[in-house]
């Protein structure tokens, strides 16, 4: 009975997760599609808790949904974006998705190979009831694919440094720019000036 449902779990969330996965490419509304890709990150989840990898799915939810998907729908409803009807004019683009279309069916057809499935091959694998999966994690990352973990920190660090190098475009005419030393040595009455006015009478 807890097999059929664990297989119930899967084939419905991994539908939806397919589903969510293509609207979010197709759907014309940026607002939705990152709503769908809500959707899928959390279906994503389901299927990471149904493989025991219950921190990977948590930080997928704290991480993705709470905190990253949160800020990408205020900004693409801050933006304001004008939705206006498909352009027209695809065909020249139209050899360079079907390249790429291929390359992605080919790359499913490579990943999904039938003995990829085997179960005598790939058998469940029990955990005791004080395994911790995030330590186990922790110690495969630092000790097995330690280089790798440090070489994607340089990679988003250098990517942060890039995003800050081409948003800052210099000293613009008319721009403000803090004075610390003028800061201070401020005093009240460069600041502040009491007027008096009179009354208007009616």
């Amino acid at each position: 009975m807890g097999l059929i449902l664990q297989q119930t779990v899967f084939y419905a969330f991994s539908a939806i997760l397919l589903f969510s996965a293509a609207m979010v490419v197709l759907s014309i509304n940026p607002v939705r599609a990152v709503l769908f890709l809500v959707l899928a990150f959390f279906c994503a989840c389901i299927l990471w808790m149904l493989l025991q990898a219950e921190f990977l799915a948590l930080v997928l939810i704290f991480v993705y949904i709470g905190a990253v998907m949160t800020l990408f729908l205020f900004v693409i409803m801050m933006l304001n974006l004008d939705i206006g009807p498909p352009r027209k004019g695809w065909l020249p683009y139209l050899p360079l998705a079907v390249l790429v279309l291929g390359l992605f069916i080919i790359a499913a057809v490579s990943a999904l190979k039938p003995e990829y499935f085997d179960p005598d091959v790939y058998q469940v694998v029990t955990q005791p009831e004080n395994y911790s999966n995030t330590k186990a994690l922790g110690a495969v990352l630092y000790t097995e694919y330690v280089y790798p973990f440090e070489l994607a920190a340089v990679l988003l660090l250098v990517a942060i440094i890039s995003a800050i190098c081409l948003a800052f475009r210099g000293k613009r005419p008319g721009g403000k720019a803090q004075r610390i030393s003028e800061q201070l040595v401020v005093r009240r009455k460069d600041r502040v000036s009491l007027i008096n006015m009179p009354s208007e009478k009616k």
